[in-house]
C-alpha cells in the first residue's frame, strides 16, 4: 500500500438540531468517543435551529470539555437545508459528515463512514440506518420492515439519509431543496464521482411510533424528491418503481405470513406519497422547514439498550424453555 493511501483522513462533522435534548448528550459523546484509525475529527459543528429546550446548554457543557465542538445558533428555524449550509461555511475540511440530531452513531461509524474517501473517485458515502424500536407494533413493526427493504436497495444502487459523508464540491445547498442527501448525491453524480453504501456505518435512530407520523415523514420525503426530480432533474432510487419493486419481491419470499403487514405498509405508502404529490403539485410546499414527527424525538441511546435488553431476556427465556423441555422427555 502506497503511503497516499495509508495517510489520515480529516473530516468535519455536522450535526443539525431542533429540540434534542433528549438525544443531543448521547449522540455527542458517541462522536467524541469514535474508534478512528485512519480518519481524524478535526471538528464537530452543531447549528442549533431556535431551540427552546436544554439542546443548547448541553452543547455548551461538550464544547467546554472538547474544543473540537463548535455551536452555531438560529435565532429562527429556517429548515435543515439552512442548517448544513452555514455547516458547509464554517467547515474547514474537504470532507464533510453530517449527521441528524436525532440519531446515534455507531463506535466505528465514522471510521467506516471517511475511510471510503481514500478512492479518489468516491465522491459520497452513506450509513445503513438501523431502528432501535423493537418491532412489537404495527408501526414499529412497518418501520423495521421498511428499513429492511432500504438495506436491500442501497446494496443494489445507494439511497442514503440520516448520516453521510461526501466531498466538498460545493459551497450551498439551495435554500428551496429539502432533501439535502439527495441533493448531495445528484451533484456527486454530476461530478462523475462515485456514491457508496457503507453497510458497516451503523447510524441508529427510533422510528414512528404512529402512523400518522409515519404517513407524515413518509409524504415529505416523497414531496421532496419529486420537486428534486422536478426542478434538477435526478431520481433518487427509491422512486426507481422498477427497482423498488423487484427489491420488494425478493423480500416477500419467505415471509408470506407477513403479507398483512406489506399491504397495510403499501396502503401508508400509497397515500403518503398522494399526500407528497398534493404538497408538491398544488400547495407548493417544499417542506424546507417540515411539520416535524415529533414521537421520533427520543434519547436514542437509552431507547436502544432498553430494547437490546428486553430482548436479550427474552432469548434467556426461550433457551430456559427449551432445556425444561429436553430434561422432560429424557433427553
Amino acid at each position: 500500500m502506497s503511503g497516499l493511501n495509508r495517510e489520515t483522513l480529516h473530516c468535519s462533522v455536522g450535526i443539525t438540531a431542533y429540540n434534542e435534548e433528549e438525544n443531543i448528550g448521547p449522540l455527542l459523546r458517541a462522536m467524541l468517543d469514535q474508534h478512528l484509525h485512519r480518519v481524524e475529527i478535526a471538528e464537530i459543528i452543531i447549528v442549533a435551529s431556535a431551540c427552546t429546550d436544554r439542546t443548547v446548554p448541553i452543547i455548551r457543557e461538550y464544547a467546554a470539555l472538547d474544543t473540537r465542538i463548535q455551536l452555531i445558533e438560529q435565532e429562527q428555524r429556517e429548515g435543515k437545508t439552512a442548517a448544513i449550509n452555514l455547516f458547509l461555511q464554517a467547515a474547514t475540511t474537504d470532507i464533510c459528515v453530517i449527521e441528524s440530531g436525532d440519531t446515534l452513531p455507531d463506535a466505528y461509524a465514522v471510521e467506516h463512514l471517511v475511510r471510503m474517501f481514500a478512492d479518489p473517485t468516491v465522491g459520497m458515502v452513506g450509513a445503513q440506518k438501523v431502528a432501535v424500536n423493537t418491532p412489537d407494533h404495527i408501526v414499529g413493526l412497518l418501520s423495521h420492515l421498511r428499513l429492511r427493504m432500504e438495506h436491500t436497495l442501497c446494496l443494489e444502487i445507494p439511497r442514503l439519509g440520516e448520516m453521510i459523508a461526501f466531498r466538498k464540491v460545493f459551497d450551498r445547498i439551495p435554500p428551496d431543496v429539502a432533501m439535502d442527501e439527495a441533493f448531495v448525491e445528484a451533484i456527486v453524480v454530476e461530478r462523475g464521482m462515485q456514491v457508496r453504501y457503507a453497510p458497516d456505518a451503523v447510524v441508529y435512530n427510533t422510528g414512528p411510533t404512529t402512523i400518522g407520523d409515519f404517513v407524515k415523514q413518509r409524504r415529505r420525503n416523497h414531496a421532496g424528491h419529486l420537486y428534486l426530480k422536478h426542478k434538477y432533474g435526478y431520481a433518487v432510487s427509491s422512486i426507481q418503481n422498477k427497482r423498488v419493486i423487484k427489491v420488494a419481491l425478493k423480500e416477500l419470499w419467505g415471509i408470506i405470513q407477513l403479507l398483512w403487514v406489506l399491504f397495510l405498509l403499501a396502503v401508508l405508502e400509497g397515500w403518503s406519497r398522494i399526500l407528497g404529490w398534493y404538497d408538491f403539485a398544488v400547495k407548493g410546499d417544499r417542506h424546507v422547514v417540515w411539520d416535524m414527527a415529533w414521537t421520533q424525538k427520543q434519547n436514542v441511546e437509552s431507547v436502544r439498550d432498553q430494547n437490546g435488553a428486553a430482548q436479550g431476556n427474552h432469548v434467556a427465556e426461550r433457551a430456559v424453555a427449551v432445556e425444561k423441555q429436553g430434561l422432560g422427555t429424557g433427553d
